[in-house]
């Protein structure tokens, strides 16, 4: 499996909803999102995604689910280009990452997480075979073993991050 990583900043995007959104994912719902992805084009439906705070504490991985719509143009005047890139994409795991994370940017440091760049100024990095095994791992440990979300979902975030 291919797996991705985006980026959340509090700084550029407070995302407000985040505590009710955790909860909904806590109780089982499949909550659908959309997110910014950078440049990257490569996502594609099925793909994993790891969802990273970065900026202010806590740092760390947060948040996980699979692409469910392959990246596409979001009209964006405050872009160079005129439009951003977004995919969609279904949480399988999500916690309020203003109270904790579920993999801390200091455990990331350490071998072999090192050897990923995970402080990416935009979404859409590929995570490095390495690095995607032992996080999966260490995710799975935490997190327990999910189904795959249902795929099908229509987005229901904010294209904005």
């Amino acid at each position: 499996m291919t797996a991705f990583l985006l980026i959340w900043s509090p700084r550029k995007w407070p995302w407000p909803e985040l505590p009710d959104v955790a909860r909904r994912v806590a109780a089982g719902e499949a909550v659908a999102d959309v997110w910014g992805c950078g440049t990257a084009r490569g996502l594609l439906p099925g793909d994993r995604v790891f969802v990273h705070r970065v900026a202010q504490e806590p740092k760390g991985v947060f948040a996980s689910g699979y692409v469910t719509r392959a990246p596409y143009e979001v009209p964006d005047a405050q872009s160079k280009r005129g439009y951003r890139l977004c995919i969609d994409f279904v949480y399988d795991w999500l916690v309020d990452a203003r109270e904790q994370v579920v993999v801390t940017r200091d455990e990331l440091r350490a071998h072999p997480f090192s050897v990923q760049t995970w402080d990416a100024q935009s979404s859409g990095t590929l995570i490095k075979p390495m690095a995607e095994g032992a996080l999966e791992k260490l995710w799975t440990a935490r997190t327990g073993r999910r189904g795959h979300p249902h795929a099908g979902l229509l987005p229901s975030g904010d294209a904005d991050r």
